[in-house]
């Protein structure tokens, strides 16, 4: 009797959500991005209880909220340039240095007794300012260390990590902390988690720019505006582009408002709701987030996916009717949760549209348009907030925000001709070969 050949040994196969976690340099990523996301919603939520704290109105927290707003905007082209110029791994290693220096100043006069609203709206600003930085300086990162077969899987697990540690994990410890000492003590935990995530992306290792270096000689000036001009220039030739983030314009300025300022009152006046219960609604919609998101980071990028991306965004804001309506802290938290899973499950897909449709050479300045074009009129949408809930009261408001967006979602959708574009431009889910 024949002795049987031993079989060969396949290689490990890791699910593929976990595959990019095969990459070194992408498990310092990731844990770099759960800590700063943590510092950012430990902050979101003590940014608006500690203007409360403070004496401040509906109006205060829109201002301070706004403030927030307007550093993303007006950042975030210029990060896009950044992104596309140096290290980007230098640039977020700046980032959270700068968080650091702002959180801790933030933390020390409110423990003192000695903070006053101005400071917190100037925090706010500065913190917005590494928001809008950060956002295209790590898109343009990833493609640059994983294969494009990865990407939807690495924007999955951001797409979950990100709800988990900015809007839940991060809220509900800020709430315990606010609750039970002052807003002053959840700063500096915020600051602490910002110093662990720059250690982070200092021990990564090095990560190439994906741009050749005779691009970036003649005048800086020049080279700026230059830089800027074909980005726009991109994005005006580029219809599923321009058509999303028109509609993502018109979404963040009809929900966002509502969502970010006038919810802390709602459920103080409506459901006699405090800090702990605003960080449970948020940390419902983490959940919803984090659950679609790893269910998109687990399948094929989907043939009809810009079909599908707007199917879900447009009907993402119903939830705040139901919030309208409510009376009782429980039905808001579900509808958080409805509105995470509609709002960043279809990110996932967006995400990675952007890193394998984009040039590379162009991918850091795309990001920051994605950006700015998207939360351009944010500001605009916390500063209205609260006047217009005054006025319309608030379960008008509410209905309203959710009402808006759906038939606008149809209108972009139509006039772009997205059904054609995703079956000319398929994104085959194949390995790379190389």
């Amino acid at each position: 009797m024949t002795a049987t050949a031993p079989m060969p040994q396949q290689p490990l196969q890791l699910p593929r959500a976990l595959a990019p976690f095969a990459h070194r340099q992408y498990r310092w990523l990731a844990v770099g991005l759960i800590l700063s996301m943590f510092a950012d919603g430990v902050w979101a939520i003590t940014l608006v209880w500690q203007v409360i704290g403070l004496g401040g109105q509906p109006v205060q927290v829109s201002i301070a909220t706004a403030a927030s707003a307007i550093g993303m905007v007006v950042s975030t082209l210029a990060g896009g340039v950044l992104a596309d110029r140096v290290s980007q791994r230098r640039i977020v290693i700046g980032l959270e240095m700068a968080k650091t220096v702002v959180f801790a100043l933030v933390a020390a006069a409110s423990v003192t007794g000695n903070l006053q609203l101005g400071h917190v709206v100037l925090a706010a600003l500065l913190a917005g300012v590494t928001t809008g930085m950060y956002y295209p300086a790590y898109s343009a990162m990833l493609p640059s260390i994983l294969p494009s077969s990865e990407l939807q899987a690495a924007n999955g697990v951001e797409g979950f990590l990100r709800p988990v540690a900015y809007q839940a994990v991060g809220p509900v410890i800020a709430g315990w902390i606010i609750a039970a000492t002052a807003p002053g003590y959840a700063v500096m935990v915020a600051a602490a988690a910002s110093i662990a995530s720059g250690l982070c992306y200092l021990v990564m290792p090095p990560v190439p720019v994906r741009r050749e270096s005779n691009e970036l000689r003649g005048n800086p000036v020049r080279g700026i505006l230059t830089d800027l001009a074909e980005g726009f220039g991109y994005l005006r030739r580029t219809p599923w582009l321009w058509s999303t983030l028109l509609y993502s314009t018109v979404l963040v300025l009809a929900t966002l408002g509502p969502i970010e300022v006038l919810i802390p009152f709602f459920l103080r006046e409506r459901a006699g709701g405090d800090a702990a219960d605003h960080a449970l609604v948020l940390a419902a919609y983490g959940i919803g987030a984090a659950i679609t998101s790893l269910l998109f980071a687990s399948i094929p990028m989907p043939r009809r996916y810009l079909t599908l991306m707007f199917a879900i965004w447009g009907v993402s804001s119903v939830p705040l009717i139901l919030i309208g309506v409510a009376h009782s802290v429980w039905v808001v938290v579900v509808a958080g949760f409805v509105m995470g899973v509609l709002f960043d499950g279809p990110m996932v897909l967006w995400g990675t549209l952007l890193q394998r449709r984009v040039p590379p050479t162009l991918l850091g300045r795309v990001a920051s348009l994605d950006f700015f074009v998207s939360v351009a009129l944010m500001p605009v949408s916390m500063a209205i907030a609260a006047p217009v809930g005054q006025a319309l009261g608030l379960t008008t408001t509410f209905v309203l925000a959710g009402l808006l967006p759906v038939p606008m979602a149809v209108v972009f959708y139509l006039a772009a001709r997205l059904w054609r574009d995703e079956v000319e431009h398929p994104l085959n889910d194949e390995p790379d070969q190389n």
